[in-house]
């Protein structure tokens, strides 16, 4: 252990009765944070201490228990947990969830840029923990490497909402404007006012960073990177790599626009769109493990989380027990004299011994400690209650997280070895407290029978509605062709069909294909109506004349009145032909020749007449009739044939 740890006052000291304190981890300006040992639930933790020179502030007091109650508010498996927080004497402490790990800072300063599937992985963690946050009301405001946790198991958080502050009341000013420059929104260099869409720019510049391995904007001083960050635009990523595919490009702008207005509204929008851009990519989001063995903790400085060696992570991970004191002259005295009384009442010690040693045998194991104890029923209390009826009954309790759809989080589901069954007193009881419905990621549904896809997501628990959306499709019948999720904890419906993360418990329907509709486009109206009944197809019929689609045939069809595709109790418009339109031929008798073809042009037919009346004079020529004959009805362009005779006769 280094000089510091030794010199650390609070090294090996009993906290509010509870927490013993191991080893620190590493200390901020505004804090120090510890590995310690929760002895009521016998499970390591993570003390953050606030600094004794800012204990009688009350500003920083404040700001402390905020950042408890914020993070306490959240119960999503990408935020670090937060359990307690107090005050012992002059220690102002949060106990928070211990991962060993790295942060995201330390395997960008290993890998200097990560691949895509790192970063969307990584990126879709962060969205997911903020999502969470900001749809509970609450803006992190100090996103950065730092206070993203890469645990050993392959989990992803973010934590330190130290500078968290509820939606309602987002100004900060002068001093209050706490968060990292390099991250910095330009609302907060302007106007010094955060919101959710504050965070969403910080996730930008973080996203920049894992795709290039360094931040957009660079000064020697933190104004000049403030004015970058009010004035100019981050450039494309893929300029400084470019194999960064277009999708991640402008996902990246959109999130760092200078417009609050024009960037994503919150972490959850934002987590949408990667998700399609997983899909488009067919790149999934993979478990990451930490690649040393680390003591890790969220803090509210950049310098706060440290990496702890392997040698000092070996010692402070095993129990220490109490830490050894010295012997003063006193307690030496003691010992002797003790011995000496020993001495002599070690014969009557023993005459008693065997006196008693049957009847103590018998106590021992019928109603002593030895005896068999029944595991007291548990179910439905929250963990500490259970562990206390555990421990009233001489049992040790052992939490364990199980996910489950009907328990609430943070109640008990049952215990092993199970209530009802004897046991020793002593025995180490798991008490398995929920933590809500588990979480799947969901293949995609397109593509399945109705069948399949309802007894896959009945095997995931979700709940999947009775009545189906039907459409017709270009798809077979009966195959799923898009699916919605209503999440249980209430929200908007979301489309699924080509996967989705769900949870347990969410609610899905399905929406399925009927096949394709019969194209009736050249059947009789008789016909066309008869294959559309047969499918729930109304028809709203309307007619038109066509010089090339015979009388009573389709000639086209409608589209759906409200878009989409079309479903049955829908009404489809169907265009009937009435052949080719007729006009009257006019009566042209007694007029002479030209005059009466003139009409006949002007009627829109073709006028012809025998050519041996063409030399004659039209004065003396005269229309005896045509033929066909004046009043008739006839297709436009026909010939009409004029029937000329000398007007003399």
């Amino acid at each position: 252990m280094t000089t510091n740890q030794q010199a650390d006052p609070l090294i090996g000291r009993l906290v509010d009765g509870r927490y013993r304190v191991r080893a620190r981890i590493a200390r901020g300006g505004m804090a120090t944070v510890y590995v310690a040992t929760d002895l009521r639930l016998e499970r390591r933790i993570a003390l953050k201490v606030m600094h004794g020179h800012l204990s009688d502030d009350s500003v920083f007091q404040s700001r402390f228990i905020q950042e408890a109650r914020a993070a306490a508010r959240l119960a999503d498996p990408n935020v670090v947990n937060v359990f307690d927080q107090g005050q012992d004497g002059e220690l102002a402490y949060l106990v928070m969830e211990y991962l060993p790990g790295i942060t995201l800072r330390e395997l960008m300063r290993e890998q200097r840029r990560l691949t895509i599937a790192q970063t969307i992985t990584i990126m879709h963690a962060i969205l997911s923990g903020l999502a969470a946050a900001h749809k509970a009301g609450i803006v992190h405001r100090d996103v950065k490497p730092e206070n993203v946790l890469l645990a050993e198991d392959g989990r992803i958080k973010i934590g330190d909402f130290g500078l968290a502050r509820a939606t309602t009341a987002n100004t900060a000013t002068g001093q209050q404007l706490l968060g990292t420059i390099a991250y910095l929104a330009p609302e907060l260099v302007t106007r010094g006012t955060a919101d959710a869409r504050s965070d969403i720019y910080a996730l930008g510049i973080l996203l920049y960073e894992m795709l290039t391995g360094e931040q957009p904007y660079k000064g020697e001083q933190p104004m000049q990177i403030a004015f970058q960050h009010a004035t100019e635009s981050v450039p494309r990523p893929s300029v400084r790599n470019p194999a960064v595919p277009e999708q991640l490009d402008e996902l990246v702008l959109w999130s760092t626009e200078k417009a609050p207005d024009e960037r994503p509204d919150d972490a959850q929008q934002m987590l949408d769109r990667l998700r399609e851009i997983e899909r488009e990519l067919d790149i999934a989001p993979t478990a990451t493990t930490a690649p040393t063995k680390t003591i890790k903790s969220m803090s509210d400085s950049s310098d706060l989380t440290q990496v702890m060696p392997a040698t000092m992570v070996a010692q402070t991970l095993e129990p220490t027990g109490p830490i050894p004191q010295p012997i003063d002259n006193a307690t030496v005295l003691r010992r002797r004299t003790a011995k000496r009384r020993a001495r002599g009442a070690l014969v009557f010690s023993l005459v008693f011994l065997l006196a008693t040693i049957a009847g103590g045998v018998g106590w021992w194991f019928g109603s002593g400690p030895g005896s068999l104890v029944t595991v007291p029923v548990v179910a439905g209390l929250d963990y500490d209650a259970a562990a206390a009826a555990l421990a009233e009954d001489g049992f040790v309790a052992v939490p364990a997280d199980e996910s489950s759809i009907d328990i609430e989080p943070g109640l008990t589901i049952r215990t092993d070895p199970a209530d009802g069954e004897r046991k020793d007193k002593g025995t180490e009881v798991t008490v398995f407290v929920s933590s809500g419905p588990a979480q799947h990621r969901l293949d995609p549904l397109n593509g399945m029978t109705a069948d399949d896809a309802r007894a896959y997501l009945d095997e995931l628990h979700v709940d999947v509605a009775d009545d189906d959306l039907l459409l017709y499709s270009d798809a077979e019948p009966d195959v799923v062709i898009n699916a919605t999720i209503t999440p249980r904890a209430g929200g908007e419906a979301y489309e699924c069909g080509d996967g989705c993360e769900i949870f347990e418990a969410d609610s899905a329907r399905l929406v399925v294909s009927l096949g394709a509709l019969p194209d009736v486009v050249g059947l009789s109206r008789a016909e066309a109506t008869a294959q559309l009944g047969d499918k729930q197809i109304s028809v709203d019929l309307a007619e038109e004349y066509s010089d090339s689609i015979a009388e009573g045939v389709v000639i086209r069809t409608g589209d759906r009145a409200e878009g989409g595709n079309w479903r049955p109790g829908d009404t489809m418009p169907l265009v009937i032909s009435l052949g080719p339109q007729l006009f009257e031929v006019p009566d042209v008798t007694g007029l002479n020749r030209d005059d009466a073809a003139q009409r006949i042009r002007d009627a829109g037919f073709e006028p012809t007449w025998n050519a041996l009346w063409t030399p004659f004079p039209n004065g003396l020529t005269e229309v005896r009739g045509t033929d066909p004959e004046g009043g008739s009805m006839r297709r436009a362009g026909t010939e009409i044939t004029l029937l000329i005779r000398s007007s003399g006769l």
